[in-house]
Protein backbone atom coordinates (compact mmCIF):
# COMPACT_ATOMS: atom_id res chain seq x y z
CA UNK A 1 0.00 0.00 0.00
CA UNK A 2 1.21 3.50 -0.68
CA UNK A 3 -0.23 6.19 1.09
CA UNK A 4 0.96 10.11 0.60
CA UNK A 5 0.59 13.43 2.02
CA UNK A 6 1.11 17.03 0.65
CA UNK A 7 1.89 19.54 3.07
CA UNK A 8 2.76 23.03 1.78
CA UNK A 9 5.61 24.88 3.71
CA UNK A 10 6.07 27.81 1.24
CA UNK A 11 4.26 30.60 -0.61
CA UNK A 12 4.83 29.07 -3.72
CA UNK A 13 3.05 26.24 -3.86
CA UNK A 14 -0.67 26.33 -2.59
CA UNK A 15 -2.77 27.02 -5.83
CA UNK A 16 -0.31 24.21 -6.78
CA UNK A 17 -1.53 21.38 -4.03
CA UNK A 18 -4.69 20.25 -6.04
CA UNK A 19 -3.04 19.50 -9.71
CA UNK A 20 0.34 18.00 -7.62
CA UNK A 21 -2.25 15.41 -5.93
CA UNK A 22 -3.81 14.95 -9.20
CA UNK A 23 0.15 14.15 -10.78
CA UNK A 24 0.86 11.59 -8.33
CA UNK A 25 -1.90 9.76 -8.58
CA UNK A 26 -0.87 9.26 -11.75
CA UNK A 27 2.29 8.22 -11.69
CA UNK A 28 1.27 5.80 -8.84
CA UNK A 29 -0.61 3.85 -11.71
CA UNK A 30 3.07 2.71 -12.72
CA UNK A 31 3.85 1.26 -9.66
CA UNK A 32 5.51 -1.83 -11.15
CA UNK A 33 7.53 0.54 -13.18
CA UNK A 34 8.55 2.63 -10.48
CA UNK A 35 9.22 -0.84 -8.14
CA UNK A 36 7.02 -0.42 -5.29
CA UNK A 37 6.68 -3.81 -3.79
CA UNK A 38 3.35 -5.39 -2.55
CA UNK A 39 5.24 -6.90 0.56
CA UNK A 40 6.07 -2.99 1.80
CA UNK A 41 3.86 -0.41 2.60
CA UNK A 42 5.33 3.16 1.78
CA UNK A 43 4.04 6.23 3.83
CA UNK A 44 5.52 9.34 1.31
CA UNK A 45 5.22 12.75 3.01
CA UNK A 46 5.86 15.44 -0.20
CA UNK A 47 6.95 18.82 1.27
CA UNK A 48 6.35 21.57 -0.78
CA UNK A 49 9.37 23.54 0.16
CA UNK A 50 11.33 26.90 -0.93
CA UNK A 51 14.99 27.23 -1.72
CA UNK A 52 16.03 28.51 2.25
CA UNK A 53 14.10 25.47 3.62
CA UNK A 54 15.92 22.97 0.87
CA UNK A 55 19.17 24.77 1.24
CA UNK A 56 18.61 24.46 5.04
CA UNK A 57 17.83 20.85 4.45
CA UNK A 58 20.99 20.11 2.19
CA UNK A 59 23.34 21.87 4.50
CA UNK A 60 22.35 19.76 7.50
CA UNK A 61 22.19 16.52 5.64
CA UNK A 62 24.35 16.62 2.58
CA UNK A 63 26.52 19.52 3.77
CA UNK A 64 26.25 21.24 0.32
CA UNK A 65 25.19 25.03 1.00
CA UNK A 66 23.08 25.45 -2.28
CA UNK A 67 19.60 24.88 -2.94
CA UNK A 68 18.63 21.59 -4.65
CA UNK A 69 15.44 20.93 -7.24
CA UNK A 70 15.21 17.32 -4.65
CA UNK A 71 15.86 15.72 -1.72
CA UNK A 72 14.43 12.38 -0.58
CA UNK A 73 15.04 11.07 2.55
CA UNK A 74 13.90 6.76 3.39
CA UNK A 75 13.70 5.68 6.80
CA UNK A 76 12.46 1.78 6.85
CA UNK A 77 11.17 -0.43 9.89
CA UNK A 78 10.49 -3.86 9.66
CA UNK A 79 9.03 -6.31 12.23
CA UNK A 80 8.55 -10.10 11.93
CA UNK A 81 5.00 -10.03 12.03
CA UNK A 82 3.75 -6.87 10.13
CA UNK A 83 4.71 -5.80 6.74
CA UNK A 84 7.93 -3.85 6.24
CA UNK A 85 7.41 -0.25 6.48
CA UNK A 86 9.17 2.76 4.18
CA UNK A 87 8.92 6.05 5.35
CA UNK A 88 9.90 8.79 2.87
CA UNK A 89 9.90 12.37 3.32
CA UNK A 90 10.56 14.26 -0.47
CA UNK A 91 11.67 17.76 -0.14
CA UNK A 92 10.82 19.66 -2.99
CA UNK A 93 11.65 23.21 -4.40
CA UNK A 94 9.21 25.26 -6.22
CA UNK A 95 12.16 28.09 -7.52
CA UNK A 96 14.32 25.52 -8.46
CA UNK A 97 11.87 23.65 -10.71
CA UNK A 98 11.08 26.25 -12.33
CA UNK A 99 14.45 27.58 -12.88
CA UNK A 100 15.09 24.28 -14.40
CA UNK A 101 12.02 23.73 -16.01
CA UNK A 102 12.67 27.46 -18.10
CA UNK A 103 16.19 26.12 -18.60
CA UNK A 104 15.34 22.42 -20.09
CA UNK A 105 12.52 24.26 -22.30
CA UNK A 106 9.46 22.39 -20.78
CA UNK A 107 6.61 23.05 -18.31
CA UNK A 108 6.55 23.49 -14.39
CA UNK A 109 4.41 20.57 -13.88
CA UNK A 110 6.25 18.45 -16.78
CA UNK A 111 9.44 18.83 -14.68
CA UNK A 112 8.21 18.48 -11.73
CA UNK A 113 6.63 15.18 -12.85
CA UNK A 114 9.90 14.14 -13.81
CA UNK A 115 11.11 14.74 -10.27
CA UNK A 116 8.59 12.98 -8.87
CA UNK A 117 9.80 10.09 -10.68
CA UNK A 118 13.13 10.57 -9.73
CA UNK A 119 12.34 10.29 -6.06
CA UNK A 120 10.11 7.42 -6.15
CA UNK A 121 12.74 5.03 -7.90
CA UNK A 122 15.43 6.39 -5.21
CA UNK A 123 13.00 5.44 -2.83
CA UNK A 124 13.26 2.41 -4.48
CA UNK A 125 16.84 1.73 -4.84
CA UNK A 126 17.46 3.60 -7.88
CA UNK A 127 21.01 5.78 -7.67
CA UNK A 128 22.89 7.82 -9.83
CA UNK A 129 26.62 7.42 -8.13
CA UNK A 130 28.05 5.62 -10.99
CA UNK A 131 27.19 6.45 -14.56
CA UNK A 132 25.80 3.42 -15.34
CA UNK A 133 23.33 3.57 -12.57
CA UNK A 134 22.70 7.39 -13.73
CA UNK A 135 21.59 5.80 -16.96
CA UNK A 136 19.76 2.72 -15.86
CA UNK A 137 17.34 5.12 -13.20
CA UNK A 138 17.29 7.90 -16.72
CA UNK A 139 15.66 5.15 -18.29
CA UNK A 140 12.87 4.31 -16.23
CA UNK A 141 12.01 7.91 -15.74
CA UNK A 142 11.64 8.31 -19.72
CA UNK A 143 9.80 5.75 -20.04
CA UNK A 144 7.27 5.95 -17.11
CA UNK A 145 7.27 9.71 -18.59
CA UNK A 146 6.39 8.49 -22.39
CA UNK A 147 3.32 6.42 -20.47
CA UNK A 148 2.18 9.73 -19.16
CA UNK A 149 2.35 11.00 -22.41
CA UNK A 150 5.75 13.52 -21.15
CA UNK A 151 8.04 13.51 -24.06
CA UNK A 152 10.98 16.38 -24.14
CA UNK A 153 14.17 16.68 -25.65
CA UNK A 154 15.53 17.50 -21.64
CA UNK A 155 14.36 14.10 -20.54
CA UNK A 156 15.86 11.62 -23.14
Amino acid sequence: MIKFTVNCKSKHWPARVKKIKSIIKRILKFKKDLKFRQAINYNCNIILADNNLIKKINYKFRKKKQSTDVLTFVSEIGKKKIKKLKICDIFISAEVIKKDAKRNNTTFYDHLTHILIHSFLHINGFNHIKNKDYYQMNKKEVLILKKLGIINSAFK
